[in-house]
């Protein structure tokens, strides 16, 4: 059995502007998650075309010591903290596979994400059958709410509800900022609708590991989206090709990273 959950992030970002926003935010918060040994390494990122689906294919390992709960970390083997990540971006649509080596068929996440130009008011949006879907969690995530994150991951500089983009006008966002928005259709929103399935068959731990994954992504969602909105002046005015050579170049800072320094970014909270 596995354990399904959907976030709905809504921003004030169009979906065409998004997909520059979201592979910006990414490649920067690689870096900042990446030192000391853990981190993130990038095998492949290329073009692929399949089944008359078409878009960028990237596999990232993921080095994972600091980032799981102790409970975890007592009874894994050395060497099994490590998760592959396969994505599939083809844009509104991305599909997302996380695995482990060690534990095979016994664990896996897939997160599917359909970006939709509308108020994150759309009900199964993936398609689900009736039975599957009522069993799904619903999220809402207000990347404005401070109450959503924790004091360990605030940061000033990274808050929706101060920043101000110079070059848009968005910003500062207030607490009715989706009702206004809702209220002027025609300024730039969206809804990324992130549908998460987790499975991990560890006799004893299932449930709560499970329970733990699905709290990470949301705080994961949270954190990040709040990021990408705060760093709109920095990715607004680029294109694709932008991307493409900032994703090469960051691959090369994240294989020198890896090997020096301290570890970095959010660490896991055990319950």
């Amino acid at each position: 059995m596995c354990f399904l959950s959907c976030s709905r992030v809504f921003l004030p970002i169009s979906v065409e502007e998004y997909q520059v926003g979201q592979l910006f935010s990414v490649a920067e918060t690689s870096k900042d998650n990446t030192g000391g040994g853990e981190g993130i390494e990038v095998l492949k990122n290329e073009p692929y075309e399949r089944e008359g689906e078409k878009g960028q294919y990237t596999h990232k390992i993921y080095y994972l010591q600091s980032k799981v709960p102790a409970f975890v970390k007592m009874i894994a083997p050395e060497g099994s903290l490590i998760v592959h990540e396969k994505a599939w971006n083809a844009y509104p649509y991305c599909r997302t596979s996380k695995s482990n080596e060690y534990m095979k068929d016994d664990f896996f996440i897939k997160i599917e994400t359909w970006h939709k130009p509308d108020m994150g008011d759309q009900e199964n949006v993936h398609g689900l059958d009736c039975e599957m879907w009522k069993d799904v969690e619903i999220v809402p995530i207000d990347i404005a709410d401070r109450s959503q994150i924790s004091e360990d991951d605030y940061k000033p500089n990274e808050d929706p509800a101060a920043y101000r983009s110079e070059k848009t006008g968005r910003g500062p966002l207030n607490q009715d900022w989706k009702t206004e928005l809702a209220n002027n259709p025609s300024s730039p929103h969206m809804c990324a609708y992130k549908l998460v399935t987790v499975k991990f068959r560890w006799w004893g731990l299932q449930g709560r590991v499970e329970k733990f994954i699905h709290k990470q992504e949301r705080r994961l969602f949270t954190n990040f989206h709040r990021q990408l909105f705060c760093s709109l002046d920095r990715w607004v005015d680029l294109n694709m090709d932008d991307i493409r050579r900032m994703e090469d170049e960051t691959q090369r800072e994240l294989d020198e990273m890896r090997q020096k320094g301290a570890v970095r970014g959010m660490t896991a909270k055990d319950e």
